[in-house]
């Protein structure tokens, strides 16, 4: 048996020899559209900040104020040192936003997921998941216990087949549908209309993560639920802080019964940290953002810089699907030695032999900057 040491070496070697390997850049920057790596300033297409708001003066000095009142950490869990007041506020925003009786905020997107699967299925149940659903959703519904299914993606008369089976072969049992509003890595949408119209037909709950819609998509930014006019018959809305709304953590909007019932049972609630009061009040600010008109003039500039990119784009994801893991390293290397920061996406985060750019877009980014990623990309 090697020691430690020497089979770390044997692994990392292997990843590095499939182009997989990974690396860290450290900033010198905040996330703007122009970031600076080893003093040089990069444009900046990496980032979900899709609307600028994780440096806008109102969010910063909401944080800063929170930060003088509150201090800079909550203590302990929630259940154990209480809950302050400022992320009792965004809960109640993030219910009215999603025009929901409840919500409850996490530290991550990843934790809400974690801990809100595992506590409404488990064994005996059946969990029917999007192929390309995020890790966090998978991850969750693994943790649950529950039987996995899982659709090709966007593929409507499998997720029928599943629900007939599931409720067949578990007629007792829990069934939920998971699956994204906007998909990660390929930027595209759901069916939302006819994946509601499915899971009402068989008595299944939905959970719908809007991680990439919330703050870009439907009316002041709710979501492509709401834009779609099936908000209501979402079970369990989840979604992010770190995105579009310019903070982190991550939320689930329900019932009060649901949220009851999470924070009696999800385990990455009830174990972690209470996020930071400082997060919470920049969340609020920034939901105050998307809703009013400087919202809707962000989101303006968004699409206007999404259509001039791809015509055809759901979202403010534009992947550049290139296949090979190394091809896609070396294109992105050639737009970072231009200037721009483009990642390559390679497996596990995309399927092998599914590498690509990814292309984030912001309305803080100018035109002259998108300009300049359609010659590096043109080249």
């Amino acid at each position: 048996m090697p020691d430690l040491s020497q089979w770390l070496t044997e692994r990392l070697a292997e990843v590095d020899a499939a182009n997989l390997a990974r690396t860290l850049r450290v900033l010198e920057s905040p996330q703007l559209p122009v970031v600076r790596h080893h003093g040089r300033d990069l444009i900046n297409f990496s980032s979900n900040d899709y609307l600028g708001l994780a440096t806008h003066a109102a969010v910063k000095q909401a944080a800063l104020g929170a930060i003088e009142t509150w201090g800079v950490g909550s203590g302990a869990s929630r259940l154990i040192s209480g809950t302050q007041a400022p992320h009792d506020q965004l809960e109640q925003e993030l219910a009215a936003f999603k025009k929901t009786d409840a919500a409850l905020v996490f530290s991550t997107g990843f934790a809400a997921a974690m801990g809100t699967i595992p506590a409404i299925v488990g064994a005996g149940d059946v969990v029917i998941l999007d192929k390309l659903s995020h890790a966090c959703l998978v991850d969750g519904a693994r943790m649950s216990g529950a039987i996995i299914r899982v659709f090709p993606h966007n593929n409507l008369d499998r997720l029928n087949d599943h629900l007939r089976w599931a409720r067949t072969k578990f007629p007792d049992g829990n069934i939920l549908v998971v699956t994204e509003s906007v998909f990660s890595m390929d930027g595209d949408r759901a069916p939302l209309r006819e994946i509601v119209e499915l899971k009402n037909q068989s008595g299944a709950w939905l959970l719908l993560d809007e991680a990439h819609a919330t703050g870009v998509i439907g009316e002041q930014g709710r979501g492509a639920a709401f834009e779609g006019g099936v908000a209501d018959q979402v079970d369990l809305h989840m979604g992010t802080l770190g995105k579009a709304l310019g903070s982190s953590g991550g939320y689930i909007c329900g019932s009060c019964k649901l949220i009851d019932w999470l924070i009696n049972r999800a385990r990455s609630f009830i174990f972690s940290t209470a996020p930071s009061a400082s997060t919470a009040s920049a969340a609020s600010a920034a939901l105050g953002v998307i809703q009013s008109t400087e919202g809707d003039v962000l989101r303006g500039l968004l699409w206007k810089h999404i259509r001039r990119v791809s015509p055809n784009a759901e979202s403010g994801i534009v992947p550049v699907l290139i296949g090979d893991e190394g091809e896609a390293m070396m294109a992105a290397e050639r737009l970072f030695d231009a200037g721009i920061w483009v990642p390559a996406v390679r497996f596990p985060t995309v399927p092998r032999g599914r590498a690509r750019l990814r292309i984030s877009l912001s309305a803080a980014h100018a035109s002259g900057q998108v300009d300049r990623l359609m010659v590096g990309l043109s080249e």
